[in-house]
């Protein structure tokens, strides 16, 4: 399959990182730019024609108005407010009250769109919510973020096991952050049910060392980035943990692809999970529902 147009909004971090993994992927034709700078968006395009000659990729990068996304088959939105974040804890919902009102804006840029939206900044389960509403019914929108925790946990999983990550099978859905839901309790190493330990950090210490090394996560998330657009665009198959909206509120769940239709896949939950899930669910609902304030003040 080939022919895609992908439309990126905010060549920041994880944008460009998303850029550069996508014009390595023949499904993809046309990669459009959209920044709030010329200066970036020319940057980043004319970084990738020399990538593009290097690797004789057939991929295409050019600058775009955000309103020109309408024409790609899928958009990935994300951009960054200008901000300090200072929280210590609840890190990725403190950029909430910047944030919100730069995504409701630029999906106002492209309401009535009927593709697929794939948001990444954060809280991205928020955000995603903002997005889809502010876009209009027809947009298929998705946040990232579970299925990095997911990987996360599955690699920390197996070195706690001395094992092999791909051995490791589970999940960790709600919240992409402190509302973050690991089901244990339907975690499985080589199909069996393990051990996993009740006060687990790793979860928060992986992003952490990332942060202190190079400033910000950027490859993971792009990996994110990219296996949500290939099952999305029905390019292959499989399970993703993306942010949809599951009964009202966008969160975390597992989604099982199979030529980009999906099946929603969320794991049997125990009662200590379950309690975890609807508190992570309220918590996002009370959480869009200060946008909305904000955005009747503004």
């Amino acid at each position: 399959m080939s022919g895609f147009t992908v439309g990126l909004i905010g060549p920041g971090a994880v944008g460009q990182s998303v850029a550069a993994l996508l014009v390595q992927e023949r499904w993809c034709a046309r990669l459009l730019i959209a920044s709030r700078t010329q200066e970036s968006a020319t940057g980043l395009v004319t970084d990738l024609e020399d990538m593009r000659e290097i690797t004789r990729s057939s991929v295409r990068a050019e600058i775009a108005p955000v309103a020109a996304m309408r024409a790609a088959d899928a958009i990935v939105v994300c951009p960054r407010a200008t901000f300090t974040n200072t929280a210590t804890s609840d890190i990725r919902m403190a950029g909430l009250a910047a944030n919100a009102p730069l995504i409701r804006s630029l999906a106002q840029k492209v309401a009535g769109y009927g593709g697929h939206v794939i948001v990444v900044t954060n809280p991205v389960d928020v955000l995603a919510r903002v997005f889809a509403t502010a876009v209009g019914p027809a947009a298929r929108v998705y946040g990232i973020g579970s299925g990095t925790d997911s990987a996360r946990y599955r690699i920390a999983l197996a070195a706690h096991h001395r094992v092999p990550p791909g051995t490791v099978r589970g999940w960790v859905i709600g919240e992409h952050g402190d509302g973050a839901v690991i089901c244990a309790s339907t975690t499985t190493v080589n199909g069996r049910a393990v051990e996993v330990p009740s006060e687990w950090a790793q979860l928060s210490a992986r992003p952490r060392q990332i942060n202190a090394g190079i400033g910000r996560t950027r490859c993971g998330p792009a990996g994110a980035v990219l296996g949500a657009l290939r099952k999305t665009l029905g390019v292959s198959d499989g399970t993703e943990v993306l942010s949809v909206n599951h009964d009202g509120v966008w969160l975390g769940i597992p989604l099982r692809f199979s030529a980009g239709r999906l099946t929603v896949a969320l794991p049997d939950l125990d009662p200590d999970e379950q309690r975890q899930f609807t508190a992570a669910r309220s918590k996002l609902d009370s959480a869009y529902q200060q946008t909305l304030q904000g955005a009747i003040a503004c």
